[in-house]
């Protein structure tokens, strides 16, 4: 439990310093900032795989699974790329989000920041679920993959501009909780007006980001389960894609459009890591495979995103 700890307290420390000394006055996150961090954020991860292979050559943390050092090196590093790679489509409904609600981009960070503090206590009790489940009924993986086959199939026909947030259940039930206000009040999620308290747009938007991170949880975790079971393993790699979130939100909103083709790339690791998961009793498919072809799925859309004039594809709607 000692690494547990220790891990969760330097988590806390980070994100106290992010919000207390690095982003302690409001302001509008440049591209050159966003830039910045989402470097620090991604290095620090890749980094942290050397920790992982220390972790594990050293039998420090417990190791449920079995995995050699090396196997759990390559592991971490395919769940964090999984995990970073489906927060990018998290990226294009926050930004619909900032946009229905009308958000200012110099208050939009202070939303981000208590949203990911929501989603790393919601995932920490969905991967405790999650592994536990795995490893205790065989037959949930199967159930967990054709999910994941389901959930590419959703991904490809869908449009996201069918997404409403006004329209959403979260909206709704505040609605019936607290009047709500039109107008921003500076930072503040609550004011008291005629003697009645009542949220603001910021704190309406935090709810329904803390949602849709939910619902997109229910992707992220089956996914990243199809690569490996270890609790520490899953819940390090998941933790420490969310907490790049935010710097990358600011990098990649300002150009969505370049990135239109993305979502090809999640579709192919979806399908892929549900057909793992539907063959992980039958079929071994080596760590460096499955690697290749989240590594290779995200570069095609890339590419494709630069390459491909946007009147060649139009993505099929419902």
């Amino acid at each position: 439990m000692t690494v547990w700890i220790l891990f969760i307290a330097v988590i806390i420390i980070f994100l106290a310093l992010d919000l207390g000394v690095f982003n302690r006055k409001a302001h509008v996150i440049k591209t050159k900032e966003a830039s910045i961090w989402t470097t620090v954020w991604v290095t620090l991860a890749l980094s942290f795989s050397g920790v992982i292979y220390w972790l594990f050559s050293a039998e420090m943390v417990e190791n449920p699974t079995g995995l050699t050092p090396d196997t759990a090196l390559i592991k971490y590093i395919t769940g964090y790329l999984i995990e970073l790679s489906l927060s990018i489509d998290n990226v294009f409904v926050i930004a619909v989000i900032f946009s229905s609600f009308k958000i200012p981009e110099k208050y939009q960070h202070r939303v981000l920041f208590w949203g990911i503090l929501g989603a790393i206590v919601f995932r920490a009790l969905m991967i405790l679920f999650g592994v536990t489940l795995i490893n205790k009924v065989d037959w949930i993986v199967y159930v967990f993959g054709v999910f994941l086959l389901y959930t590419a199939y959703k991904m490809l026909t869908s449009n996201e501009d069918d997404f409403e947030p006004k329209k959403s259940p979260m909206y709704r039930f505040l609605r019936k909780l607290f009047p709500i206000t039109h107008t921003m009040e500076g930072d503040r999620f609550f004011i008291k007006r005629m003697g009645l308290k009542a949220a603001t747009p910021l704190f309406v938007a935090l709810m329904v980001i803390e949602l849709t991170d939910v619902l997109f949880a229910l992707d992220s975790i089956p996914a990243i389960l199809a690569i490996t079971a270890d609790p520490f393993i899953v819940f390090s790699s998941n933790i420490l894609a969310i907490l790049g979130l935010r710097s990358m939100y600011f990098l990649i909103s300002r150009m969505l459009q370049k990135f239109r083709y993305i979502n090809y790339s999640l579709v192919v690791i979806l399908a892929f890591v549900g057909i793992k998961m539907i063959l992980s009793h039958h079929v071994e498919i080596p760590e460096w495979l499955s690697l290749g072809i989240i590594v290779l799925s995200l570069a095609g859309g890339i590419i494709a995103s630069v390459y491909i004039p946007s009147e060649t594809i139009k993505k099929p709607v419902e």
